[in-house]
């Protein structure tokens, strides 16, 4: 096929020659990559914690929804820490509080009717702590949950974490006035520039200090190089900017979580330079992509060089956003082996159900990706999109490297386009399957631009 050529499945079909035994021109069978997500799955074991429960208002806070709480929070931490680890008990109430910092063997548990609110004050979330915006390490305002090379934690319960992120709170640091800011107003836009030009010039983390005077949002719960961490049934709502982002971590469970948040950024859950990570029975009304697999931004995701890998999703349902399952933009340390399954897509804004987004300013790679058993109601853009040409474009030294991309018994029943494939004629998308798929009541022709080994079965 000619590269940039728009055509309709069937017409591509017909043209290449291929048909139903079209997968036996490519090594493997559809079902080759799932032989190891039981490995997967067995290395994925939730924290067990001991048996001992540390009550918030016992250490000070009031559930009246006044004051800030902030100092019972880590007065209760240290005090369970020190013990040895349990739960730290958040009861029924409403509590005001600033920033969280978790520790090694405490699980921070939200009874039933039990709500943290975030306090919208800025100062409340420094000291700055190190993190990664976008895909580059900093020292930025703390996330509003966070923990530093800790060991067996996790939030849980089913409480509500609420941002209290607004128009009038955090969202108008980003400039647009969409979401109430302006170039006028103080934003993120220069901070974000330099931040990136930090990255490129390989300027110490320590150096790259922003906080109050870059206004670069911070993210709502964040683990960063952690191990054994479970996030489980909480209800996350308003978040400045991503709400899930376990950073450098290995064994993950995001479980029975409901995130629901329509900000600027407000990814659900974005697992970056992380393995071995299971996400489940969560659903997803978000103001950007549900899940977005990361490893890095640019040179300096090169520099730390950790892809994400062995990322499980399944039963989940996924309503609004950019991408129900996405990988990039910033996936420069490479992403491999993610798999969905049994999950449920449907709303005239979502966007895609199966997203991959890079340029070759990123670089890095994306592979072993699967998807099975999936219902799509509608969609408005493609049911799979494969995109190279995602902001920068062809721009840089470091075209990446997509392949073993494969959909199986996936169905769809409106959406623009069933693929929108757009690879680069020196560095083309490679062994794309489609195995069993129904695409209905589509809009516009598929698009397919430089791909090599595309089997339609």
């Amino acid at each position: 096929m000619k590269p940039g050529i728009a055509l309709n499945r069937r017409e591509f079909l017909l043209a290449s020659g291929f048909g139903v035994l079209a997968a036996s021109l490519l090594p493997g069978s559809v079902h080759a990559g799932w032989d190891s997500v039981p490995a997967i799955l067995a290395r994925i074991r939730p924290p067990s914690f001991p048996d001992r429960d540390f009550d918030i208002t016992r250490y000070g806070a009031a559930g009246d929804g006044s004051g800030n709480c902030g100092e019972a929070f880590r007065r209760a931490i240290d005090a369970c820490s020190r013990a040895g680890g349990g739960r730290v008990i958040v009861p029924e109430g409403v509590f005001p509080t600033g920033a969280i910092h978790l520790r090694s063997n405490v699980n921070l548990h939200l009874s039933e009717g039990a709500t943290l609110r975030f306090i919208p004050d800025p100062g409340l979330y420094l000291p700055a702590v190190y993190t990664r915006w976008e895909g580059v390490e900093c020292m930025n305002y703390s996330p509003f949950i966070y923990a530093f090379k800790q060991e067996n934690i996790a939030v849980t319960g089913p409480g509500t974490l609420d941002g209290q992120a607004s128009n009038e709170h955090w969202w108008h640091w980003t400039g647009s006035p969409f979401f109430g800011g302006s170039r006028e107003k103080p934003n993120q836009m220069a901070a974000r520039k330099n931040l990136f030009q930090m990255g490129e010039n390989d300027t110490p983390v320590q150096d790259r200090i922003f906080g109050e005077s870059g206004r670069l949002r911070p993210n709502f719960v964040q683990f960063y190089r952690c191990r054994n961490v479970l996030i489980e049934d909480v209800t996350v709502r308003n978040s400045p900017m991503w709400m899930l982002h376990p950073v450098l971590c290995t064994n993950v469970s995001v479980q029975g979580v409901t995130l629901v948040s329509h900000g600027p950024n407000n990814d659900g859950c974005n697992p970056e330079s992380s393995r071995d990570v299971l996400i489940e029975n969560c659903f997803f009304d978000t103001g950007d992509d549900c899940i977005a697999v990361k490893s890095g931004r640019n040179r300096d995701g090169r520099r730390i060089g950790e892809p994400s890998e062995n990322i499980i999703v399944r039963q989940c349902r996924m309503k609004d956003g950019h991408g129900g399952v996405t990988i990039g933009s910033e996936a420069s340390g490479g992403v491999r082996n993610v798999f969905a399954e049994n999950c449920n897509m449907d709303s005239p804004n979502l966007e895609r159900a199966l997203r991959l987004k890079t340029n070759s300013v990123r670089g890095g790679f994306i592979e072993n990706i699967y998807m099975r058993n999936v219902k799509v109601g509608q969609v408005a853009d493609a049911v799979l999109r494969i995109n190279l040409f995602y902001e920068e474009g062809d721009a840089g030294r470091f075209p990446p490297r997509v392949q073993n991309i494969e959909m199986t018994d996936v169905t769809s029943q409106k959406s623009k386009y069933a693929l929108y494939l757009r690879g680069y004629k020196h560095s083309p998308l490679r062994n794309i399957r489609i195995s069993r798929c129904s695409f209905g009541n589509t809009s516009l022709p598929d698009v397919i631009e430089n791909v090599e080994g595309l089997v339609i079965d």
